[in-house]
């Protein structure tokens, strides 16, 4: 479902003040969530800061939205905290204005038209309705305001879950999967959009599978696996942590590959070819030129996203 939940003003009382862009910090604190006996998340803790993008990335079943529905106040955490601003999304005076949030799943009426449906929420959450029109424009979908959201494909549903998250001009983002069902094109509006939006102040944090397109959106990452943190922190220093490699090919794999072993580096045989760890090209070649071996291949691979999220997490197949 698409969570865009708020409070009246009138309704505020003791709550927090609404959090400015640039103010609102999530904190997640030594969070568990156990179902009977399966602990879905386990001693979880990571800080999103403001002004960043930060990819909240796991396989199936880690547990990335039952963390997300304990941060949006749709069930309670076993133990730990999280609070948003300081304070816990119940406890948040203005909810619409401080939290925008999208779930993989979007509901709608489907009979009633996209600036409708906009306008409901507005009215729930105290917001003059002209709003609806400018998150439809923001979204790329005022063209379609009209249309009943029962003929919209999955992309454009997708695009008004957004546009919902995005009525309260919110100090912070929780999106669950936002890329999903949409297009090349829209799934680079909504990298650009999210960079905007963090160049803004704006706190945001996005669970995807879509690990190449992280590596061009996300600030910081968060690796979960299992309900536990395996890997948090700048997505820069995260690959470069990482070794790369050399791979070299050679009609004497025997000879080049002692060469290598007497230099002191790591090599491995890999289809065929060698693969040779914390070396550069210059310094494979010049080892295998003072071996006298001949070269037919000479490159070097770098580690992305995804190769580091699958060593980290174990598993073969990246997945939501």
């Amino acid at each position: 479902m698409a969570v865009t939940v708020g409070a009246r003003r009138s309704d505020a009382g003791s709550r927090a003040a609404p959090a400015r862009a640039g103010s609102a910090r999530i904190v997640v604190s030594h969070l568990s969530k156990a179902f009977g006996e399966v602990r879905a998340v386990d001693d979880l803790s990571f800080t999103v800061e403001p002004g960043t993008v930060m990819g909240f990335l796991g396989p199936n079943g880690a547990g990335k939205t039952t963390t997300l529905r304990c941060l949006l106040g749709l069930i309670s955490p076993t133990k730990g905290t999280c609070t948003i601003s300081g304070c816990s999304y119940a406890k948040l005076a203005d909810p619409t204005a401080t939290v925008g949030a999208l779930l993989e799943s979007c509901d709608f009426h489907p009979g009633r038209t996209a600036r409708n449906h906009l306008r409901v929420l507005c009215a729930a959450a105290g917001i003059h309705d002209r709003r609806a029109d400018e998150v439809l424009e923001m979204t790329g979908m005022a063209e379609s305001a009209d249309r009943r959201a029962g003929t919209f494909s999955t992309g454009m549903r997708q695009r008004l879950g957004l546009a919902a998250a995005l009525l309260g001009d919110p100090a912070v983002l929780v999106l669950d999967e936002p890329a999903n069902g949409l297009d090349p094109a829209g799934i680079t509006w909504v990298r650009q959009m999210l960079r905007y939006l963090a160049a803004q102040g704006k706190t945001v944090l996005v669970s995807s599978h879509q690990l190449a397109e992280m590596e061009h959106t996300a600030d910081t990452v968060v690796i979960i696996n299992q309900g536990r943190l395996v890997q948090a922190g700048p997505l820069a220093d995260l690959l470069a942590s990482t070794a790369a490699a050399v791979r070299v090919r050679t009609p004497r794999p025997d000879l080049l590959r002692t060469a290598l072993m007497e230099a002191g580096l790591p090599v491995e045989p890999r289809d065929g070819a060698l693969l040779v760890r914390r070396a550069s090209a210059a310094q494979v070649g010049h080892l295998a030129f003072t071996a006298g071996v001949e070269l037919e291949e000479l490159a070097e691979e770098h580690t992305d996203l995804e190769q580091v999220f699958l060593e980290l997490t174990g598993t073969g197949v990246a997945g939501p």
